[in-house]
């Protein structure tokens, strides 16, 4: 029931890039949908030069919150904030001035090169706030709130799925700006939604809510810098990870021709459906894990991510089977079913599909063992199987086998990852991990005598 909500907001941004990549594919075209693919694979990357400072935040929230410390985790909340805004600041910066160099190393097609430059750099000015509103609904769902993210990704999705046509095509008094239009839009959804909940949370007194003093805690103190630095480098080196071995991949796709990419491009697309359940259910599993270890229970840690396995298996075996028996309506959604990247996209989608039932049982294990703060395991685990295996496969038979060696890496680098994490979820250190927030910022008296608003209690 708590992962539910999660599942909802995933599919509503899922569902709007998805109709973002209809209207510039309808309107603009293949050059137009493969320009967005490259862009989107480098937004993934500088994405995860923030997150990590989230999520480290997030799980410092959820056990404070665990062991009823609210005061920690409103420092380690506003803490979050004022390190992810400055340091997206500087993120989206660079990522402006250096765009055109990024899309040269991804080797981006002539045709597609000028309207992913245009696409890119208005997605990098909407970095900040992009990335505090993904920091707020986080914090919220350490708290055990899954719901007001919901609401407000809905209101993001609306916002930018009607605006993205407008300024597209220039409809009325609004100029017409092509593929920079549908950047545009998604900027202004972000601004929007994030000073809507930043006066919803205030508005509401929710548990984050920083008032009056403790708008001081959005000013970093060393010592949980320190803390939510030192994990948080190492999870946001894992999306960089993952985000480097996608970047390598389009390279590679790229060169498979302008039909190829364009079916990439869409594949991705009904990937993020499939991925969706598991990665509710991750994030689910990563919030009660945290709480309940700041609560002292490990017996319930442990049946958490036994159920997490059960539903990922389930729920996402569901969507693979959908996927697989629908794909040629479903891709021709994004392309049109005359598109010579139709055949091309269904050719990818059966081989590559069916191992993200494998991911998603990992990135469960990840969100159990990350709970408690052990991140290096994690992190090598990823390293290991997308270079070696997943991009070592597809650079070794690539000359052989051509773009199905490309394909086929996806499923065996899988393979690979999740072997690996149940590996070190039975025998690894990750148990031995202290809590977060730092020593000097835990009440001095004992948990039993602290109860805060509303009698809390960790998820069970």
């Amino acid at each position: 029931m708590f992962a539910l909500p999660t599942l909802a907001s995933n599919i509503l941004q899922s569902l709007n890039g998805s109709i973002n990549a209809i209207w510039v594919g309808r309107f603009l075209g293949e050059g137009a949908l493969a320009a967005t693919s490259n862009a989107n694979i480098i937004m993934f990357l500088t994405f995860g030069a923030v997150f990590g400072f989230g999520m480290a935040a997030t799980i410092m929230v959820g056990q404070s919150w665990g062991r009823r410390d609210v005061e920690g985790a409103r420092r380690a909340f506003g803490s979050a904030i004022g390190l992810v805004f400055c340091t997206a600041i500087v993120v989206a910066t660079l990522g402006w001035i250096f765009a055109p160099e990024i899309l040269h190393a991804l080797a981006t097609p002539q045709v597609a090169f000028e309207p992913a430059l245009d696409y890119l750099r208005v997605i990098f000015l909407g970095l900040p706030a992009s990335m505090l509103l993904v920091l707020m609904f986080m914090g919220l769902r350490g708290t055990g709130d899954s719901v007001t993210p919901l609401w407000f990704m809905g209101l993001c999705v609306v916002l930018d799925a009607g605006l993205n046509p407008l300024f597209i095509l220039g409809v009325g008094p609004l100029p017409r700006l092509g593929i920079a239009g549908s950047a545009l839009a998604t900027l202004i959804a972000n601004v929007v939604a994030m000073g809507l909940l930043v006066f919803y949370i205030q508005y509401r007194n929710l548990p984050l809510r920083l008032k009056g003093a403790e708008l001081r805690y959005m000013l970093p103190s060393p010592a949980l810098v320190r803390t939510i630095i030192g994990k948080g480098l190492p999870i946001g080196a894992q999306m960089l990870v993952m985000s480097t071995s996608s970047l390598v991949m389009v390279g590679l796709v790229n060169r498979h021709g302008i039909d190829t990419i364009a079916a990439y491009g869409i594949t991705q697309q009904l990937w993020n459906y499939v991925q969706m359940p598991a990665m509710a259910i991750g994030a689910a599993v990563s919030a009660m894990a945290a709480q309940n270890i700041g609560a002292g229970r490990w017996d319930r840690v442990t049946r958490i991510t036994r159920a997490g396995l059960y539903y990922n298996l389930a729920m996402t075996g569901a969507m693979v089977l959908l996927v697989i028996a629908f794909d040629r309506p479903l891709l021709s959604l994004f392309i049109g079913a005359a598109s010579p990247a139709v055949p091309v996209a269904r050719h990818i989608n059966l081989i590559v599909t069916w191992g993200l039932i494998l991911f998603g049982a990992t990135m469960i294990l990840f969100g159990t063992v990350r709970a408690n703060g052990a991140v290096w395991g994690p992190l090598i685990i990823l390293a290991v199987s997308m270079f070696p295996v997943r991009l070592g496969l597809a650079l070794g038979l690539d000359p052989v086998w051509g773009a199905n060696a490309l394909w086929w890496s996806f499923p065996l680098g899988s393979v690979a990852n999740l072997a690996l994490a149940v590996l070190y979820y039975l025998y690894g250190p990750w148990r031995r991990g202290g809590l977060l927030v730092p020593e000097n910022f835990v009440d001095e008296r004992s948990h039993a005598d602290i109860e805060p608003a509303a009698n809390l209690k960790p998820v069970s």
